[in-house]
């Protein structure tokens, strides 16, 4: 037992030791987004946009002083936009809109509120300390997951019944993004730094579920809605680490 209780202390000795070695660090951002979806069909148009908020821990693990692993988990509120289709169709299933509605006009535009808890993970490289700045770039990779979407629908006919709409359905559950972010870390005392920075980050996954039908002019039968619709953002990075 007693040599067994030695090399359990030993391990643990060289496994804290270990660490100590490794720069690592934490904290949190609450950074604002404005987001907007796009499609691949050039008759479904971005139309407006959504202002959310990424709210959550990071974590920075360097494998050298001025480059490390990024990566953290948190919430990305209010993501999505608003998408204009040209045709009328059945783009919602019938059974999330209120009686009696089923078929949107021409030119209905489409709002999505989608939540998501993202894991990112990225490479920030950044510029040896002057004075108390440093700046840094940052490309990434994101893994979102939905938790919630609400919809609403705007169009010629459609009573204001139609909104904030249940439209889990209609999303699909993963989103996938790569970005590029920039900006600048000032320490304000030896372990403690804001972070301020701008980051463009671009979807690359089809949210939208295309199970609905479009109803093409000069066609006897309606067509399937199969366009893919990709969310992006524009993000005000706001964070501390420590």
């Amino acid at each position: 037992m007693r040599k067994i209780a030695i090399a359990i202390c030993f391990m643990t000795g060289m496994s804290s030791a270990a660490w100590s070695q490794q720069d690592v660090r934490f904290g949190f951002q609450a950074s604002p987004v404005l987001s907007w979806m796009n499609t691949d069909n050039n008759r479904i148009n971005s139309s407006g946009q959504n202002l959310g908020l990424k709210l959550g821990m990071l974590g920075e693990f360097y494998f050298r002083e001025n480059y490390a692993v990024s990566s953290g988990i948190g919430f990305w509120f209010n993501a999505g936009g608003t998408l204009l289709h040209e045709y009328s169709g059945i783009y919602w299933d019938p059974a999330i809109l209120p009686p009696g509605v089923d078929t949107m006009p021409d030119m209905v535009k489409l709002k999505y509120g989608i939540q998501f808890v993202e894991i990112p993970i990225g490479l920030k490289m950044r510029t040896k300390e002057f004075g108390y700045n440093r700046f840094y770039v940052e490309p990434a990779l994101a893994l979102g997951f939905k938790t919630q979407a609400r919809g609403t629908a705007i169009g010629q006919g459609l009573g204001e019944e139609v909104e904030k709409l249940n439209i889990r359905k209609e999303v699909n559950p993963f989103n996938l993004s790569w970005g590029i972010g920039a900006g600048l870390e000032r320490s304000i005392s030896q372990s403690t730094s804001l972070v301020l920075g701008l980051a463009f980050q671009v979807g690359f996954a089809d949210l939208t579920r295309n199970r609905g039908q479009t109803f093409v002019p000069n066609r006897p039968e309606p067509v399937r809605e199969n366009s893919k619709g990709k969310a992006n953002g524009l993000i005000l990075r706001l964070g501390v680490l420590f």
